[in-house]
C-alpha cells in the first residue's frame, strides 16, 4: 500500500486524474470504477480539464461501485444519475459504455448476480476509485462485512444514512438498503485508489492504514491488495503515526514508478 499526502483536495484530484490519464493512454478502453459523493469530485474536475487539453476518454468504460435500493429510475440521487451527471456527461463518455447494478429491479438479489457477471465479462476493473466512510466502510460495505463478499444487498448503518442525508431533503428520504460491490469484488480491481479528505476521516484512515486487518474497519482490507494507493489531504492524514515517513518515501520515489 502506498500512502500519499498532498496539501489539499485539488492536488488530490490532480494526482488521481493523472493515474487515470496514464492508464487510458496505455489502454483506451480501460474499465474505470467510479465512486460518488463529494470526495471524488476534484478527480472528475481534473479529468475534465485534461479532456479540454486533449485527453480522449470516449473509449473508456465506467462501472458503478454501489446503488440505492428502491429509488425510481431517473431519481436525481440514484447513483446511476449521479454518475451520469458527474462522470459521463462531464467527460464525454456515452451511456452505452456504463455499467451498474439495478437498484430498482424487482429481484435485487438477481440484479447483484447479474452485475457480477457483467464485470467478469468486461474483463474486470482496471482502476477503482474509493472513498472511506467515517466508520471505515468502502463502497457500502459496512463494518463487519466479509472480506470475501460479492455484490449484494446491504443495510446501511444509521451513521452512513446521517452522513448521506445532505444529498436528500431529509434523513427519512435516505434509503435503508443498497446494492454494493462486495469487498471480494473490490479486491479484484487491478489498482485501488482510495481518497480521503478532512479531519472527520482521519481516525478511519489511521485505523485502515496503520491498524490491524479487521472486518470492523472494512477499508483495512486494502493492506492485502498488491496495488493500492491511498491519497490523503493533510487533515485526513492527521492521525497517522508514520506520516513523515510517507512524505519522505513519496518525495524520493522514482518518477518512472507512477502511482
Amino acid at each position: 500500500m502506498e500512502i500519499v499526502i498532498v496539501p489539499d483536495a485539488v492536488a488530490q484530484g490532480e494526482l488521481a486524474a493523472g493515474a487515470i490519464a496514464d492508464l487510458v493512454g496505455r489502454k483506451p478502453d480501460a474499465l474505470l470504477g467510479v465512486a460518488t459523493g463529494s470526495t471524488p469530485l476534484p478527480v472528475y474536475e481534473a479529468l475534465q480539464r485534461r479532456k479540454a487539453q486533449g485527453l480522449d476518454l470516449s473509449r473508456a468504460r465506467i462501472c458503478q461501485l454501489d446503488e440505492y435500493v428502491g429509488l425510481p429510475v431517473g431519481h436525481p440521487e440514484s447513483y446511476r444519475e449521479v454518475v451520469r451527471r458527474e462522470v459521463l456527461d462531464r467527460l464525454g463518455i456515452s451511456d452505452d459504455r456504463f455499467m451498474g447494478p439495478d437498484g430498482s429491479a424487482q429481484d435485487v438479489v438477481a440484479a447483484c448476480a447479474a452485475y457480477e457477471r457483467t464485470l467478469k465479462a468486461a474483463g474486470g476493473v482496471d482502476l477503482q476509485l474509493l472513498g472511506i466512510g467515517t466508520d471505515g466502510h468502502i463502497g457500502f460495505n459496512e463494518p463487519i462485512s466479509s472480506f470475501a463478499s460479492r455484490t449484494r444487498v446491504k443495510t446501511l448503518t444509521e451513521q452512513t444514512r446521517v452522513d448521506n442525508a445532505r444529498f436528500f431533503d431529509s434523513l427519512d428520504d435516505v434509503p435503508q438498503h443498497v446494492l454494493t460491490q462486495g469487498i471480494g469484488t473490490i479486491l479484484e480491481a487491478r489498482h485501488l485508489v482510495l481518497l480521503a479528505t478532512g479531519e472527520s476521516k482521519a481516525e478511519a484512515v489511521a485505523l485502515a492504514v496503520e491498524g490491524p486487518l479487521a472486518a470492523i474497519v472494512p477499508a483495512s482490507v486494502l493492506q492485502l491488495h498488491p496495488h493500492a494507493t491511498v491519497i490523503l489531504d493533510e487533515a485526513a492524514a492527521g492521525r497517522l503515526k508514520l506520516a513523515d515517513y510517507y512524505r519522505s518515501t513519496y518525495a524520493t520515489k522514482p518518477a518512472w514508478q507512477g502511482i
